[in-house]
């Protein structure tokens, strides 16, 4: 990459149709994907079509650089970084051409996500069967790449298995399309007087001598390993009526699929789809007191007709503890086994499949090496399937520089010699003093091994070397692939010519200098490979930046180090069809720069790449890349690493603004509960001129707050002021309990008819409510950067509660991003800890406190009436993410007919100011279109629809021109 190349860079940007980025940011956060290292690109291509593919190739061959074709970028072994240009291509080329439901093919763009087309085939009764546990942002072109296999592939097979043709542009810029060739149809394109000719010529001469077929056949991995992605695979392409009495066709698709794209750029897929499973489905959660039982008994295991059957080991297990999300996912977990077996059974009958589970457990017991056989069914199936999926970014969740790290963590052998091969490992790893985390596919006789190290320390550099290239020496004893499903990349491709043999490596770089004879597909990759101790994403025995902040980070160590807790596995990049919140900004603009994901990165590279003796948080880019951040907090609950973006904005706004100074809209924001407070003296005047269109559109451009959106009204009297008049004696005779009730500062001023239906509400059901005068929460402060301001109120807070709060008499309070900040940024901000944490251990969103009191017996539906009411749902994002929605929904199904649904909404959009801000509005207006605007639209106006936060409330109003209500609003109304 020279200097020269970098002035040609505007010019390709002019002549794509699509977007090239080479701006420090954007080569930053596409320096790393899912895996240990770290390579600066020259750019990032978003291209349109095929032509800006063309341009692209045309650009590399002139310039002498290679092309990094990628997905979501979720790869462990490095295939989607390098020096080069990364072309992402899941932005545009999203789309399903065709689907063929009689021969059950569908064709796709590469950036199609896996879990998507199978929602857009369910109609069909067809689904796309490989199943990685990255299936909900994973992308075909991605596993084509890497011959994905997923859970599925003991029933099902591997990508490779279902790959029917692709549509190619060839490193030439010209096109072919590979599929099923007769033996004869084959030779006829040997004859073809372009590239696409000598590709077939070359093979043909390649691979038909009989010497070449027996060494391929001596030294590739045992056939019987489904799961093998080592080098190209040759050995594929020689089982074929061209080369052998056989009567399978020759498919180039074969050599493609695993490539990693350093064959060819592949714009369309064709693919073989699947029937869908049968619907009757039980799951045998076999416990065990060491891996090693678990291992023994995945033999007696895979006797049985499985659909799936993975491990979970001590390590992954712990991990999922800390993890609000997966907390809930584990509850079939009985004890503290060192590895859990998950043994799926399928069958079109319930009564078929309880047969099979029996049969099962029975020979489990009499076998004796479980502890505990647990049967699961229906959606508990689901959660223990998602707990396994999230291993990979569990991982992350480890505190400290020390990692488990992908380098032999895709060896796959015979499951015969699958119980002597792991004892092997296990052995060497206590040579190594390591004990390494085993999960994944037991059943397909692979487990994701990873030794734990530090790889910011040249020592554990050199470890990493040894550990992957004496385990690759085991595997090939075993005649095993070293790359499983994950592929080769880089910390794999340099041990390509031990596991294959010298002679066939040769074969298979000859290969690629026809497919690719610059190398300007994905260099560096399977042949002539980087070495796979560089590049790495930290630089070893490197001085660690001292960054002090004002929140409380110690519990990751530090900021940097939560940054660095995002290993790049990309779930903030699932679509909104699939469910969850996180992350809204990137499912609003399909933009790795709006990703949870990117924002960890920009942090963690900005962060160490900093002067000394400079504000490390004084970077425009980093200001540029957190500026869509709506704090929903999702990434808290669903990313498995729990990388808090949130707490880092904000913490990243008040260093920032430190430096910069604090824009006159912050302040206004930040500082709202006092400028209402004000206003409330006249709030007729005030309402006046915030409805009024003329005066109104004034205060809007003056403000910089978006002209579309309508402006909050402040209430006549403040709630406050209402409970000086309230009547709050409640009868000893019927009194359950008392509870502290928080006066947020938005209920107080501009939904305060809010706070008078809880208050009601609680005392109708025989709660006694205790007042005390106290300060704002600190929400609208702590999302704008205003830190030192929300330290303050945090402090008198908890000196206010601390001796009041107990499980006897909890605070409680309506508006969730209000009383969350103290069950959240409180821990980070108050100087008092422990009165921090014994006031969040006991405070309460009211619909989590009420259906609490609900299981206790003290609530009962009798107090409401039987009016039937259908209610939907809509709840905040802070109580998805620290809470629980269902509190909502059991609640608003108490009275006997009322019948709640959740909407699988998401964020809303509003996110506090964010919505307000002129500059936002396009992106919160399009974060609600994703679910929530359309749900509502189609409620007819008999539903009531409900939303407990101040802010989801207004956008719903913004966006749909409904009132929505909050629960306990619809809870009061409902009392008899």
């Amino acid at each position: 990459m020279t200097k020269s190349v970098s002035t040609h860079l505007p010019e390709l940007q002019n002549a794509l149709e699509g977007e090239l980025f080479y701006d420090d940011l954007m080569k930053s956060i596409y320096a790393t994907d899912a895996s240990v290292y770290r390579r600066l690109p020259l750019a990032v291509a978003y291209p349109k079509h095929a032509t800006d593919l063309k341009i692209l190739i045309d650009f590399a061959n002139t310039n002498g650089i290679t092309l990094i074709p990628r997905t979501a970028g979720t790869s462990l072994a490095g295939q989607c970084v390098g020096d080069g240009i990364v072309v992402d291509v899941s932005k545009y080329f999203t789309e399903i051409i065709a689907i063929d439901k009689e021969a059950r093919t569908v064709t796709v763009q590469p950036g199609i996500v896996r879990d998507f087309l199978n929602l857009q085939l369910q109609p069909y009764g067809l689904f796309f069967a490989p199943d990685t546990s990255t299936s909900n942002r994973c992308m075909i072109g991605g596993m084509v790449g890497n011959n994905s296999s997923g859970t599925t592939s003991i029933q099902y097979g591997v990508t490779r298995d279902k790959v029917l043709e692709l549509k190619t542009i060839l490193s030439d810029g010209s096109e072919a399309v590979f599929g099923n060739l007769t033996s004869e149809e084959f030779l006829q394109k040997t004859t073809l007087p372009n590239l696409e000719g000598q590709l077939y010529k070359t093979i043909y001469e390649a691979l038909k001598p009989d010497a070449v077929r027996s060494q391929i056949h001596e030294a590739f991995p045992k056939p019987e390993i489904h799961r093998r992605n080592t080098g190209y695979a040759i050995d594929k392409l020689i089982d074929c009526s061209v080369f052998q009495e056989s009567a399978k066709p020759f498919n180039m698709c074969n050599l493609l699929a695993g490539s990693e794209g350093t064959l060819a750029f592949s714009t369309e897929i064709s693919l073989q789809l699947d029937v869908l499973p049968p619907t009757a489905r039980i799951m045998v959660a076999a416990h065990f007191k060491s891996v090693e039982d678990a291992l023994v008994a995945t033999t007696t295991c895979m006797q049985h007709h499985l659909y799936l059957c993975e491990m979970m080991d001590k390590t992954i297990l712990d991990c999922t503890k800390n993890n609000l999300k997966q907390q809930e996912n584990r509850q079939f977990v009985v004890g503290d086994p060192e590895a859990i077996l998950m043994c799926e059974l399928k069958s079109t009958s319930q009564a078929d499949v309880k047969i099979q589970a029996d049969a099962l457990v029975n020979a489990l017991e009499s076998e004796g090496l479980s502890y505990a056989n647990v049967v699961l069914s229906d959606d508990d199936i689901d959660k223990a399937i998602e707990l396994r999926k999230a291993g990979l970014g569990l991982l992350g969740n480890i505190i400290g520089d020390k990692k488990a790290v992908a380098c032999i963590e895709d060896t796959a052998v015979a499951l015969p010699d699958f119980a002597n091969y792991i004892n092997e490992f296990t052995a060497l790893m206590k040579g190594y003093n390591q004990k390494a985390i085993y999960y994944a596919h037991a059943g397909a006789g692979e487990l994701h091994l990873r030794p734990v190290l530090n790889l910011k320390l040249s020592k554990d550099v050199v470890l990493f070397r040894k550990i992957t290239t004496d385990i690759a020496h085991i595997v090939k004893k075993y005649g095993g692939s070293m790359s499983g499903e994950h592929g080769d990349g880089i910390v794999r491709s340099e041990f390509i010519p031990l596991m294959i043999g010298e002679g066939n490596y040769n074969i298979i770089k000859r290969i690629k200098s026809v497919f690719d004879p610059n190398h300007i597909f994905n260099a560096g990759k399977i042949v002539d490979s980087f070495p796979m101790d560089e590049g790495l994403r930290y630089v070893p025995d490197r001085i660690e930046p001292e960054i002090d902040t004002l929140l409380d980070f110690s519990a990751s160590e530090g900021i940097l180090r939560q940054a660095e807790k995002c290993n790049g596995s990309g779930d903030c990049r699932k679509p909104a069809e699939l469910g969850g919140t996180m992350c809204p900004s990137y499912r609003a603009t399909r933009h790795e720069k709006d990703s949870t994901r990117a924002r960890a990165n920009a942090l963690r590279e900005f962060l160490t790449h900093t002067e000394a003796n400079k504000n490390p948080f004084n970077h425009k880019e980093l200001k540029d890349i957190l500026d869509l951040c709506l704090s929903c907090k999702a990434c808290l609950n669903e990313c498995p690493s729990t990388v808090d973006i949130s707490t880092m904005k904000a913490e990243f706004l008040y260093q920032y603004q430190k430096e910069n100074g604090f824009d006159f809209r912050s302040k206004l924001f930040a500082h709202n509960n006092k400028i209402n407070e004000w206003s409330a003296h006249v709030s007729a005047v005030t309402n006046f001129f915030f409805k009024t269109k003329i005066t109104s559109n004034i205060i809007k451009k003056t403000f910089g707050i978006a002209k579309n959106r309508s402006l909050p009204l402040l209430s006549s009297k403040s709630l406050n002021k209402h409970i000086q008049n309230i009547d709050n004696k409640v009868y000893d005779s019927k009194k359950i309990k008392s509870v502290y009730f928080f006066v947020d500062e938005f209920t107080n001023f501009l939904d305060t008819s809010v706070g008078l239906d809880a208050i009601a509400l609680l005392q109708a059901l025989h709660y006694d409510l205790k007042f005390v005068k106290h300060e704002e929460s600190g929400r609208a402060l702590i999302s704008k950067g205003f830190l030192d301001h929300a330290k303050k109120y945090a402090n008198k807070n908890v000196a206010i509660y601390r001796s009041l709060i107990t499980e006897e008499t909890p605070l409680i309070g309506v508006e969730p991003s209000a009383i969350f900040t103290f069950k959240d940024e409180y821990l980070m901000l108050a100087d008092n800890k422990d009165g921090a944490r014994q006031i969040a251990k006991h405070t309460y969103l009211i619909e989590d406190f009420l259906f609490s009191e609900i299981e206790k017996g003290h609530i009962k539906a009798e107090q409401f009436h039987t009016d039937e009411k259908i209610i939907k749902i809509h709840s905040h994002c802070h109580q998805k993410a620290m809470s629980n929605q269902l509190s909502t929904f059991k609640l608003l199904n108490l009275p006997t007919n009322y019948k709640a649904t959740i909407i699988p909404s998401g964020c809303c959009g509003m996110a506090g100011s964010f919505g307000y801000e002129k500059e936002h509005y396009e992106v919160s207006m399009a974060v609600g279109e994703q679910t929530l605007f359309p749900a509502i639209r189609k409620a007819s106006s008999q539903v009531v629809i409900s939303a407990n936060g101040t802010s989801c409330r207004h956008q719903i109003k913004d966006g749909t021109n409904r009132e929505a209500l909050h629960p306990v609003t619809i809870l009061r109304r409902a009392l008899l």
